[in-house]
């Protein structure tokens, strides 16, 4: 046991702590879940597509979980949101207009 500390080459009184770099706002990755939760609410809303609202309120969720900027993000996810929510609502409560297809 002391033989192997002995060949150890790792120094821990030279060991510091992990500090992350500060990254700018502006240079941080695209979130791309929140973009395409938009893109699928919009779809949900417009052309009133059940699974598009529903994708739109999961990549909502998962983009909120993962927030790194949060004036940025949580703008993108609450518009995103809503756009899921009401998609959800015209489509299961009868609300807006009909498809011309329906009566």
């Amino acid at each position: 046991m002391a033989s192997q500390q002995a060949n150890d080459p790792r120094q821990p009184s030279a060991a510091r702590p992990y500090k992350p770099s500060v990254v700018p706002p502006q240079d941080l990755p695209v979130d791309y879940s929140g973009f395409i939760a938009v893109i699928f609410g919009v779809f949900g809303a417009m052309f009133r597509y059940k699974i598009c609202s529903w994708l739109a309120i999961i990549f909502s969720a998962q983009s909120l979980a993962n927030m790194r900027n949060m004036e940025n993000d949580l703008k993108q996810i609450s518009m995103a949101m809503m756009f899921g929510i009401m998609g959800l609502v015209t489509n299961y409560l009868g609300l807006g207009p009909r498809p011309s297809g329906a009566k």
